[in-house]
């Protein structure tokens, strides 16, 4: 089984998997807060205080969970830096619209309780929902990109016009992320609040669990079909077990177990699409001989050593530092947690007479 590793680098092999792992931590932590983003919509939220509720449960973390995203892209630019290149600049487009719905959600965080106008408020909720949901449909695409494959030739340079991403693989990979933060979304609040809305949460992600899951575990079959072995097939099979595992708690009312079940379905499913991709990085549809490696789009020994000693005081304190966070803002909130909405420009006004 784990012959797989037996004819690749050290270093590469490593850093392949520190990738992995980083994208892994993104799609559970931001995963979720781009769920409950999701849900700041009429859909679900029935008022103004269950939106504000919503907003508060991730208010804390939202932007800490964004950093697994700038450390993913980052150590695949040191590590990989020909994967970077071919990934990236093949896919301009969709990542400037990734770029533009990350500015308008993280400016919507901030920017929609400092005035107490319906119309404000509203348009600041549309760029957060709408830019959440644009912000989970792009990263998808692209990881589903990175594992089914580009027109590549062999210089890495994809061929084809500005939309030959546009490919199956972008609906999958898009509704598969999608799918994923809503499940990952309902179930953190489901985990966070209290009350109605707490019960709302946790009845509509038993209905809905396994029609959200459906794009992520078709993409996982489609790669273990195509290209998996032995040991990205068995994680696949503990991933299906996960799946199961979690809507039993759930349904049997036990959030934290049921969310965490979720998170280990995300971490075996993730990591099976990874193993089936090994040893390559960055498939081309056009011809084998052209994929990119881990061999081929590494950076130097001596730079991934570097990177090496980096990571191994780095990352702890990344997770020390996160988990003392969740630890500290670990709490239920209920609505009557939320305060009476008030200007803060009226409220700045009388202080300053």
């Amino acid at each position: 089984m784990f012959d797989l590793f037996a004819d690749q680098p050290l270093l590469p092999t490593i850093w392949f998997a520190v990738v992995g792992f980083f994208w892994i931590g993104y799609i559970i932590l931001d995963g979720f807060d781009l769920g409950v983003g999701m849900l700041m919509s009429r859909l679900f939220a029935k008022n103004e205080k269950e939106r504000r509720l919503l907003l508060n449960t991730i208010g804390p973390v939202w932007d800490g969970n964004e950093v697994w995203l700038v450390t993913a892209g980052a150590a695949t630019f040191a590590a990989f830096p020909l994967w970077y290149a071919s990934l990236f600049s093949a896919l301009y487009i969709p990542l400037t619209l990734t770029l533009l719905a990350l500015i308008f959600r993280a400016v919507g965080i901030e920017y929609r309780g400092k005035k107490d106008s319906a119309r404000w408020i509203a348009g600041w909720n549309l760029a957060i929902s709408l830019g959440s949901l644009v912000i989970a449909f792009m990263i998808g695409a692209l990881l589903a990109l990175t594992s089914t494959g580009l027109p590549l030739n062999a210089n890495g340079d994809r061929v084809g016009g500005a939309f030959a991403w546009v490919t199956p693989a972008v609906l999958m990979g898009g509704l598969a992320m999608v799918g994923l933060s809503l499940v990952m979304g309902l179930a953190f609040v489901a985990l966070k609040t209290d009350g109605e809305i707490r019960h709302r949460a946790r009845t509509l992600l038993l209905r809905l669990l396994p029609l959200l899951l459906l794009p992520v575990t078709g993409w996982v079959l489609y790669l273990q079909f195509t290209a998996g072995k032995a040991l990205s097939w068995a994680f696949t099979v503990v991933a299906a077990i996960a799946a199961v595992g979690a809507w039993t708690l759930l349904k049997a009312g036990h959030e934290g177990k049921g969310f965490a079940a979720l998170a280990s379905f995300t971490v075996l499913g993730i990591s099976a699409i990874f193993l089936a991709l090994y040893p390559n990085v960055l498939p081309s549809t056009l011809n084998e001989a052209h994929h990119l490696t881990i061999s081929s789009a590494s950076s130097s020994d001596y730079t991934l050593t570097v990177m090496s000693w980096v990571a191994i005081f780095g990352v702890p304190i990344l997770l020390i530092y996160q988990s003392w966070t969740y630890w500290v803002f670990r709490q239920r909130l209920t609505v009557d947690h939320i305060p009476t909405a008030h200007d803060v420009t009226d409220l700045a006004r009388r202080i300053s007479k």
